[in-house]
């Protein structure tokens, strides 16, 4: 009986197994596929992705460079404070307008341009050649040489070498004369300079109200004043044809414009950026126009 249990169990799961075969060859032959699902990226994703493509951009690469191609002159303007503002070299500033120097010359409501002018290549024509063709005549050759007396050329004259002439000592120690700064007042530095921050142009040292700021090199005042934003009262020395030093935040002004001054001459007295606030210098030094890190230029204290 036991053996007859088995043949019967095995003889009805053989039918379950064949239609289970067949379910499945069926569903596999049914045309078609399963289906697939496109995801699309969302907007954000896609700017990620494509913002790890590109290349980082240096926010600080055109920082001092003026976005403006004008500027129109007001009340109190100096060539200087417009170059100043503009991170531009006065020099270069006045070319561009005609203004000529020393004076620098400018009156409110003038138009200056804040870029150099574009110059346009003009086409050259080429000029056409309008000289007669001359008509070449061939001489008959004559059958009886020519004899020419041999004639000895005279001796070339001797040219002595010219020996370069020696520059002046004066103007060899002028090209050797380098700018020593020195600190312009006595404090500790309260912030740094930083080429990524606009409003960390230069240096702030500490202090106390009232008192002195001296000249960091010896130069000529080419602004004093209170017309520029964010500087308070002002003043900007001219070193050379390269470099400029300029002392904000100021209470009390010692100096005029085209005044000549000594390394070390007091040119005002400490103030500070607003009322109430702590007594700071802000000390800037630029180089053609571009501000630049003072600290490497200064002593070590």
């Amino acid at each position: 009986m036991r053996d007859n249990g088995s043949s019967t169990g095995i003889s009805l799961s053989l039918p379950v197994m064949m239609l289970c075969l067949l379910i499945g060859i069926s569903a596999c032959s049914t045309k078609g596929s399963a289906p697939v699902y496109n995801r699309a990226v969302s907007p954000s994703q896609q700017g990620v992705a494509t913002a790890s493509n590109n290349k980082p951009v240096n926010p600080s690469a055109h920082r001092y460079k003026s976005s403006r191609t004008y500027y129109l002159v007001q009340p109190g303007d100096t060539l200087y404070a417009i170059a100043w503002r503009h991170y531009l070299e006065h020099e270069h500033l006045a070319a561009w307008n005609g203004i000529k120097a020393p004076s620098y010359s400018i009156y409110p409501g003038q138009r200056l341009r804040l870029k150099p002018p574009e110059v346009r290549k003009k086409r050259q024509r080429q000029p056409l050649d309008t000289t007669p063709v001359k008509k070449v005549v061939k001489k008959p050759q004559s059958t009886t040489p020519v004899v020419r007396p041999v004639t000895k050329s005279p001796p070339k004259p001797t040219v002595a070498k010219s020996v370069p002439l020696k520059k002046s000592v004066a103007t060899n120690q002028k090209k050797r004369v380098k700018l020593a700064w020195r600190w312009p007042t006595k404090g500790r530095v309260v912030q740094t300079f930083s080429s990524s921050d606009q409003n960390r142009k230069g240096v702030r040292i500490g202090g106390e109200i009232g008192q002195p700021i001296k000249a960091a090199e010896a130069g000529r005042v080419v602004y004093a004043g209170g017309g520029l934003v964010g500087y308070g009262n002002l003043v900007i020395i001219k070193h050379d044809k390269n470099y400029l030093s300029a002392y904000g935040y100021n209470r009390k002004l010692l100096v005029k414009e085209g005044d000549n001054l000594a390394k070390g001459d007091i040119v005002a007295h400490m103030g500070s950026p607003h009322s109430g606030g702590q007594p700071v210098l802000h000390f800037e030094i630029r180089k053609q126009g571009k501000p630049i890190n003072p600290l490497p230029l200064l002593p070590r204290k």
